[in-house]
């Protein structure tokens, strides 16, 4: 008789047949997650974050999270992230606008009262550490399809020379034919201006002359009070003002531009703003002219801040009605005409010049102002620079001012085709701007195409770079989990640890007082691989522990007391018990960083003389190379562990 399994035993034999399968099924799950546990494991050894970092994440408390659209470094040590509306127009809609500040030491947070909407603002570090905010957004954007009242610019004239007029939001303005069109904004028009005469003539004989007017002049965005197509126009008209009587009436009246059922932009605000980082909160100065979205701040020689490009208050880009803003009277003037794409990255260089690197963040034609050149503020010319691979990937492109600054060394770090554009690079390139014919030379490639990169510099004058998505905005699941330095004195990469946190677009990086590197950010357009699921605003934050901070057997420099200004011979002088282990010095000035564009961030190298006890350091005197404000102080030893930094301000 052949053996029969008892039912005990079936069970058992059953069992493990049911286990083996599900195992099989299972195996590659059960491999990931081995795989996972393994890595996580070889992460945290001791060994592997000696040589390629460490990241890890901030715990935030739910209240103090937010859209992080910028982030800048206060000579307090404190960062300050703003979100404004953060690309939520519901949160735009209830007027809801939100700046958080970070402190990394105490790893505490405050919300900070945001009186306007600071989204894709611009910003810069002021000679007296406030932070200036100019632009932000008036209005969302209606994309093809969406829009179903027709809109446009009004420009609005004021022909009476005694005052200016105010037209709050909703006013009207009707057409001959009686079509009617609704301010979306408030407006003030200012008066007109007298000059000169006008004199006429009966036959030869002069009979009378009178004052010559010229009008006050503003623009406004407006929109049809019906939907439909009957509201388009293309011809300019003159629109009564619904509402005016007498006088003003006959004064007071608008001009219409373009009206029509097109995609509606984006559209700026001119409200300009200085943060206060000791008072900490924002102080209102005088606006711009003009209306700003995604403009570029960037800090001059003598102090002043520059305001470059931005779509204007109807959402077209600006035509390069640049303007200064002076922090000494608060006020802004005319600058040097010139247009470029919107944020893009201007440097300051010797001479006061300006570098345009072709870096930029999106709005613009893709055949004009695009290439990279040097802009001489002071005659308007511009010097193409030539030699550029891959020359029509720079938007979304990195680009820094390669440490030291002395050597006047600009990288351009990966990029992608304009607008919605598949297209990325993993080109990068250094021009070297001390030749008297500068030119573009191809640097070490990426590990692959890259948008959106964050590039940090670093006290050792390497520079981090991390993250961003081969793809516009993350599409298709293509962000980047990496990180790598790069090392100018060897014109070569190395691997950092891999980020958890996949960024792309909204994203910000930047250096801390303590050496470490915080990102922020990030806003994918979709949330999955086949890009059927809207994405989500990535409000995690990490921190990366770069490997020289790992290695238990080097202590940091310190430096212990010292002044926070500069003698008069542009010397400062820190106590330090081993002023032999200082091997090197460097001023750096902190960021201020949105859409991959941080033109503040640089590092001078300094002169060090050591004595019994104390470092004494000599800063260089041009101001094009060390522009006036506060700046972190870093020193290194031979093997480039960094001190933690000193607060020093250059005047």
């Amino acid at each position: 008789m052949p053996y029969q399994p008892s039912q005990k035993t079936k069970k058992t034999v059953l069992g493990v047949g049911g286990i083996a399968v599900l195992a099989g099924l299972n195996a590659p799950a059960a491999l990931d997650f081995a795989g996972e546990q393994y890595h996580e494991y070889k992460i945290s050894r001791p060994g592997y974050q000696a040589a390629y970092g460490s990241w890890s994440q901030i715990d935030i408390p739910e209240k103090y999270r937010t859209n992080a659209i910028h982030a800048a470094l206060l000579h307090t040590g404190k960062v300050l992230i703003v979100a404004g509306s953060g690309n939520e127009q519901r949160k735009f809609d209830k007027g809801e606008f939100d700046t958080v500040l970070w402190d990394p030491e105490k790893n505490t947070f405050r919300k900070i009262p945001t009186p306007d909407d600071f989204f894709c603002a611009g910003h810069a570090q002021l000679p007296d550490g406030r932070m200036l905010v100019a632009g932000g957004t008036a209005r969302y954007e209606l994309l093809d399809g969406e829009v179903d009242r027709a809109g446009g610019g009004m420009r609005v004239k004021n022909e009476n020379p005694d005052k200016a007029v105010v037209l709050k939001k909703g006013t009207r303005f009707r057409s001959p034919a009686g079509v009617e069109y609704v301010t979306r904004f408030d407006v003030t028009v200012p008066r007109a201006k007298r000059g000169g005469f006008d004199i006429t003539y009966n036959r030869g004989v002069m009979q009378r002359w009178r004052t010559r007017i010229t009008a006050g002049e503003a623009r406004v965005f407006v929109e049809a009070a019906e939907k439909g197509p009957l509201s388009v126009t293309e011809k300019q008209a003159q629109y009564e003002i619904v509402g005016l009587a007498g006088e003003d009436a006959d004064n007071t009246y608008g001009l219409s531009e373009r009206i029509t059922l097109d995609k509606q932009d984006f559209q700026g605000i001119r409200a300009a703003y200085e943060f206060d980082p000791v008072a900490e909160k924002y102080v209102p100065v005088d606006p711009m002219d003009k209306a700003r979205w995604y403009p570029t701040l960037v800090g001059l020689d003598d102090g002043r801040i520059l305001a470059a490009s931005g779509l204007d208050d109807v959402g077209v880009i600006d035509p390069g009605d640049n303007e200064i803003y002076d922090p000494r009277t608060k006020k802004w003037s005319r600058g040097p005409k010139r247009y470029f794409p919107t944020y893009p990255a201007l440097f300051l260089t010797k001479g006061g010049k300006l570098f345009y690197s072709g870096s930029n963040a999106g709005y613009g034609p893709a055949t004009k102002g695009r290439e990279p050149g040097i802009w001489d503020l002071r005659t308007n010319s511009f010097t193409k620079v030539p030699g550029l691979t891959d020359a029509d990937q720079t938007e979304t492109s990195a680009s820094v001012l390669l440490p030291p600054a002395q050597d006047q060394k600009v990288m351009i770090l990966g990029g992608g085709g304009v607008g919605e554009s598949a297209k990325s690079t993993p080109r990068t390139a250094v021009v070297d701007l001390k030749k008297d014919s500068p030119v573009f030379r191809d640097g070490p490639s990426l590990p692959q195409g890259t948008r959106y990169l964050n590039s940090v510099l670093m006290p050792d004058d390497t520079v981090f770079t991390t993250n961003g998505s081969a793809d516009y905005r993350g599409r298709s699941a293509s962000n980047i989990l990496k990180a790598q330095f790069y090392d100018p004195r060897t014109n070569a990469f190395r691997r950092a640890a891999a980020p958890a946190v996949g960024r792309n677009y909204h994203s910000e990086a930047l250096l801390l007082p303590d050496g470490r590197i915080a990102t922020f950010g990030s806003d994918p357009l979709f949330d999955d691989q086949q890009n059927t699921k809207l994405g989500h605003f990535e409000q995690r934050m990490e921190v990366f522990t770069p490997p020289v901070l790992h290695r238990g057997g080097a202590q940091r420099p310190v430096l212990k007391d010292g002044p926070q200004k500069l003698d008069r011979r542009h010397r400062i002088t820190f106590r330090t018990a081993h002023p032999e282990r200082v091997a090197r010095a460097r001023l750096m000035r902190p960021s201020a960083v949105t859409h991959t564009t941080d033109v503040e961030q640089r590092s001078i190298e300094l002169g060090v003389s050591r004595k019994k006890g104390a470092v004494t350091f000599d800063v260089p005197r041009d101001p094009a190379l060390v522009p006036p404000g506060w700046y972190m102080l870093f020193v290194t030893d031979a093997q480039g562990t960094p001190s933690r930094a000193k607060w020093v301000h250059v005047g």
